[in-house]
C-alpha cells in the first residue's frame, strides 16, 4: 500500500530521524519518495541526506502536490505557525500527522482548511528500536484507508494502538512516559546489586533481560499480570518478602501516582497550547466512532 506513497517530514530533530531510519529499513516507502525539512539547520539536512539518501531540502522546495503524508515533526511551539503555512498548499485529501506533544487534532483542523484530514500519534522512545507503543488518533475527516496507511507507515516504530483521542492523556502517562519509570525501576535494581559488590555493567545486563523477560511473559501469555506475579510468589519465599517490602512502602501507589501525574501534565500541555493559538472561530469537536476498534492493537 505504502510503495507509491510520498512523505515529507517537517522538522529533522531525533523522532524525524527514528520514524526515517525505520522507514528506509523496512523498505516500506524508498528513500527516493522521503523528503526532509527543517526551518534553517542546513548542515543537520545534509546529514540526513547522506546517511539516509532521502531529499533533505528547504521547505519552500517541497512538492506539495505530490506529497501524501505531511509529518509534524518539529517543536510542538511551532506546530501552529507550520500548520498556516500548510493551510493553502495542500489539499484535503493529503494526511497531515503529528507526533508533537500537546497538538490535538482539533488544534491542527482549526489551523487548516476544512475538511482536512489529520492524525494524531504519541509514540515513546523505543521507536528508536522498532519496540514503541504508540498511539494513533485519527481526525473527524480522516478515511479510514488513510488510517490504515498510517498504521502500516507506523510498523517501522513497533506497535500502534488506535485509541479515542481522549484517552491521549493517560496513553501518554503510561506508555509515552512509560520508558523513564522502567528506567528509574532499573536504576534503582542495578544500584542495589552494586552495593552488593556486583560489577556494574553485568547487573545492569541482568536487569535489563530480566524485565525483557517478564514483558515477554505477558505478551506471549493471556495471564494477567497479577496471576503471573501469584505464580512465581511462594509463601514466605523471597519474593513474597520483596513484594512485601513494596506494599509497605507504596510501591504500587507510586505507579499509579507517576501514570496520572504524567497524564495531567500531558492534559495541562495540550490545554496551554489550545489557550496559546486559539480562534475566535473553532469548529464544534466531534469524536469518531471506533467502538468497533477501539483500544486494539492494529496488527
Amino acid at each position: 500500500m505504502l510503495r507509491d506513497k510520498t512523505v515529507a517530514f517537517l522538522g529533522a530533530g531525533s523522532m524525524a530521524e527514528s520514524m526515517i531510519s525505520g522507514i528506509v529499513q523496512i523498505g516500506s516507502i524508498p528513500a527516493e519518495r522521503i523528503y526532509v525539512t527543517n526551518r534553517s539547520n542546513q548542515l543537520r539536512l545534509e546529514e540526513m541526506n547522506h546517511v539516509y539518501g532521502v531529499h533533505a531540502v528547504h521547505q519552500d522546495a517541497l512538492p506539495y502536490e505530490e506529497v501524501d503524508f505531511f509529518i509534524l515533526a518539529m517543536k510542538p511551539q511551532g506546530a501552529a505557525e507550520a500548520l498556516d503555512a500548510l493551510k493553502d498548499k495542500i489539499r484535503v485529501d493529503q494526511v497531515v500527522i503529528s507526533v508533537l506533544a500537546g497538538i490535538s487534532t482539533e488544534f491542527m483542523e482549526n489551523h487548516l482548511q476544512l475538511g482536512q484530514q489529520v492524525v494524531r500519534l504519541m509514540p515513546n522512545t523505543s521507536s528508536m528500536i522498532r519496540e514503541s507503543a504508540t498511539a494513533l488518533s485519527p481526525g473527524r475527516h480522516t478515511a479510514m484507508d488513510n488510517v490504515i496507511a498510517v498504521k502500516e507507515l507506523l510498523g517501522c516504530m513497533g506497535k500502534v494502538f488506535l485509541i479515542e483521542e481522549e484517552h491521549m492523556d493517560i496513553f501518554t502517562g503510561i506508555a509515552g512516559s512509560g520508558p523513564a519509570y522502567f528506567y528509574y525501576l532499573m536504576e534503582h535494581m542495578e544500584h542495589a546489586g552494586v552495593k552488593k559488590g556486583m560489577d556494574e555493567a553485568m547487573v545492569r545486563e541482568i536487569v535489563a533481560q530480566t524485565i525483557l523477560g517478564a514483558a515477554k511473559m505477558i505478551m506471549v501469555n493471556d495471564e494477567t499480570p497479577a496471576s503471573l506475579r501469584e505464580k512465581v510468589t511462594s509463601p514466605n519465599g523471597t519474593t513474597a518478602s520483596g513484594l512485601d517490602a513494596l506494599r509497605k512502602n507504596n510501591g504500587g501507589r507510586a505507579i499509579s501516582q507517576a501514570i496520572h501525574h504524567a497524564a495531567k501534565r500531558s492534559k495541562e500541555l495540550n490545554e496551554e497550547m489550545a489557550v496559546a493559538y486559539s480562534k475566535s472561530t473553532n469548529p464544534p469537536r466531534v469524536m469518531g466512532n471506533f467502538s468497533t476498534i477501539k483500544g486494539r492493537c492494529l496488527s
